[in-house]
């Protein structure tokens, strides 16, 4: 066995290698040509890779711009329905109101009461109806409109 390894380290030793060629003898080595710009570009630090610009930037308000103001202001209404106490001037627009009658109910009435204040005392009243068909109330700005029980009121003309 030591014989093996021998011959194997021998044949290692005494082989060509790279440098040599098969007969033993030292390979010339390659010759390089470069021209002026190759010589250049070698010892030249690379350039960065070409890269997009950023996006833009926005900004964005932190409160939104307030809204434009509206051309007129809309007024007290002109039509309203439901149970309850008006101000006319303010919830309601001052004028003459028309309503078809009572809605339907068990006993349909309609009442309609115009005051002077809101108090709900009954010193406050100017006028008042109960009434089953067709209607119209006259009020002025400042009174309050009382309506229980009645369809749809819409300013008439």
């Amino acid at each position: 066995m030591t014989a093996f390894v021998a011959l194997i380290v021998g044949v290692a030793i005494g082989s060509p290698d790279d440098a040599e060629d098969k007969t033993g003898r030292e390979r010339p080595a390659p010759t390089v040509t470069t021209t002026p710009s190759q010589a250049s570009e070698t010892t030249r630090a690379p350039e960065p890779a070409a890269t997009e610009p950023a996006p833009p930037r926005t900004t964005v308000p932190s409160t939104p711009p307030p809204s434009p103001e509206p051309t007129a202001k809309p007024g007290p209404a002109t039509s309203f329905e439901g149970d309850g106490q008006y101000l006319v001037g303010e919830d309601i627009a001052a004028g003459t109101y028309k309503t078809a009658g009572a809605a339907d109910g068990i006993i349909p009435n309609c009442y309609w009461a115009r005051h002077k204040d809101a108090s709900g005392e009954f010193s406050s009243i100017i006028a008042n109806g109960n009434i089953q068909g067709q209607t119209q109330v006259t009020v002025r700005k400042g009174e309050y409109l009382e309506v229980k029980g009645c369809l749809p009121w819409k300013k008439a003309g």
